[in-house]
């Protein structure tokens, strides 16, 4: 991904060159396929490893609510929000019960 020097839209590569996708600029760059190889990162793609989170206390958890499990009727639950869809959408809530660690999600409509 390239973003234009000019006026700091996304550029799209086109016939060997980086051209700007805002028609008022119109800006374009001859491409270094040698340079652009270097650009690829490899830090999203590591594998991250479980972590045993049995020893833990409930204190190191993290955030909980009052909410019945589907599963087992208990009546608190650990939780995370995530930006899953559109920015211009609500979060969804992901949530595991604290007795049994089942999980599930819960969107708006």
């Amino acid at each position: 991904m390239k973003f234009c020097d000019e006026c700091g839209s996304m550029m799209q590569a086109e016939d060997g060159q980086w051209v700007c996708q805002n028609d008022a600029c119109g800006h374009t760059e001859t491409r270094d396929v040698a340079n652009e190889t270097g650009m690829t990162t490899e830090q999203s793609q590591e594998q991250s490893d479980v972590v045993d989170m049995s020893d833990v206390g409930e204190e190191a958890m993290g955030p909980t609510t009052k909410i019945r499990c589907p599963e087992c009727g208990n009546d608190r639950a650990e939780f995370e929000m995530k930006q899953i869809r559109s920015a211009d959408e609500s979060e969804t809530r992901f949530f595991t019960c604290t007795e049994c660690g089942y999980r599930w999600r819960e969107d708006d409509h």
